[in-house]
C-alpha cells in the first residue's frame, strides 16, 4: 500500500492558503458513560471530551497557513475537553497557546452545531478525536449526511484518533460505505485496551475494518507513542492513528488542497 511518510511533508508555514476555509468538528460528549446488561446508559460522571491537541494542533496549522477556521461540534455550544489532555506533562505548545487565546476559546465555548453548517462551503473538514467521539460521531446521522455531502463535492477530509468514526456512517454517491476500499487508520484497539477505555461504544479500528476499509496501523510496546498517517489521494481523505498526529494530518490535508489550487 502506498502510504505517505509518517513525518509531515513540511510545516504549515510553507502553505499559502489565504482565503481558504477549514472546519474542525468535535464531539459534544462530556462523560465516559457505560452500558448495563439491559442496554441502558449508565452515567458515570467521569469527564471526557475532545483530546485537546487533536483540536488545537490542526487549528493553528490551518490558521498559520492563512485559512479561516470555524469550530463545530455535534450539538453546538461548549465543547468538552478531556482534562487529562491539558495536564502539564502532556500539554502541547498549541494547547498552551489555546489557553491564552481568547478568540479560540470563544469559538470552543460557542461552537456551531453541525446542523447549522454547510460542510461543502469549506475546503477542508477535519474530524478531531478524543474518547467523547466514541459516543456521538458514528451515531450521528447528521454528521454522516454532512460528510457524505462534503465527499461528493471533493472536499478534503481529515481525521485523527477517534475522529475517523465520523466517516463510518457516510456514503459515497453510489450508496456504498464511504470508507469501503479507502485507505484509513485510527486509534487501535490495542491502545484502547492499554488505556483501559475499551468499553466505549465504538472503536475506530473495529468499525473501519467492519466496513472493509483498507485499515492500517503502527503498533509497538505502547501504542499511544506510535505515529501513523495514511493519505488516500484518490478519495481526498487523510487519517491519523492517534493523538500524536494532529499536525501531520492537518499538513497532509493542506498538501492535498494545495495540489488542487496551484
Amino acid at each position: 500500500m502506498n502510504f505517505l511518510p509518517h513525518k509531515s511533508p513540511h510545516s504549515s508555514t510553507h502553505f499559502n492558503l489565504k482565503g481558504r476555509k477549514a472546519l474542525i468538528v468535535t464531539t459534544s460528549q462530556a462523560t465516559l458513560d457505560t452500558v448495563d446488561a439491559e442496554g441502558n446508559t449508565v452515567k458515570t460522571g467521569k469527564a471526557t471530551g475532545v483530546y485537546a491537541s487533536e483540536m488545537t494542533e490542526p487549528y493553528y496549522a490551518f490558521v498559520e497557513a492563512g485559512m479561516d477556521v470555524d469550530l463545530a461540534s455535534i450539538k453546538g455550544g461548549n465543547i468538552p475537553i478531556e482534562k487529562l489532555s491539558l495536564m502539564p506533562l502532556v500539554r502541547t505548545k498549541t494547547d498552551s497557546r489555546f489557553l491564552k487565546d481568547n478568540d479560540f476559546q470563544k469559538k470552543a465555548n460557542q461552537s456551531i452545531s453541525i446542523e447549522d453548517i454547510d460542510f461543502t462551503a469549506y475546503d477542508i473538514v477535519f474530524l478531531s478525536g478524543g474518547w467523547g467521539a466514541a459516543y456521538d460521531f458514528a451515531q450521528s446521522d447528521e454528521l454522516a449526511k454532512k460528510i457524505s455531502q462534503a465527499y461528493a463535492k471533493d472536499i478534503v477530509i481529515g481525521a485523527v484518533c477517534h475522529g475517523p468514526l465520523g466517516l463510518v456512517g457516510a456514503k459515497k454517491p453510489d450508496g456504498t460505505a464511504l470508507v469501503k476500499g479507502v485507505k484509513t487508520t485510527g486509534v487501535t484497539n490495542k491502545q484502547l485496551k492499554q488505556l483501559m477505555v475499551g468499553d466505549t461504544p465504538k472503536h475506530p479500528e473495529t468499525e473501519l475494518r467492519k466496513l472493509d476499509s483498507n485499515y492500517s496501523s503502527r503498533t509497538g510496546l505502547i501504542d499511544m507513542f506510535m505515529s501513523h498517517i495514511v493519505v488516500d489521494e484518490k478519495h481526498n481523505i487523510v487519517t491519523g492513528q492517534n493523538q500524536k498526529c494532529g499536525v501531520q494530518a492537518a499538513n497532509h490535508a493542506m498538501q492535498l488542497l494545495s495540489n488542487r489550487v496551484k
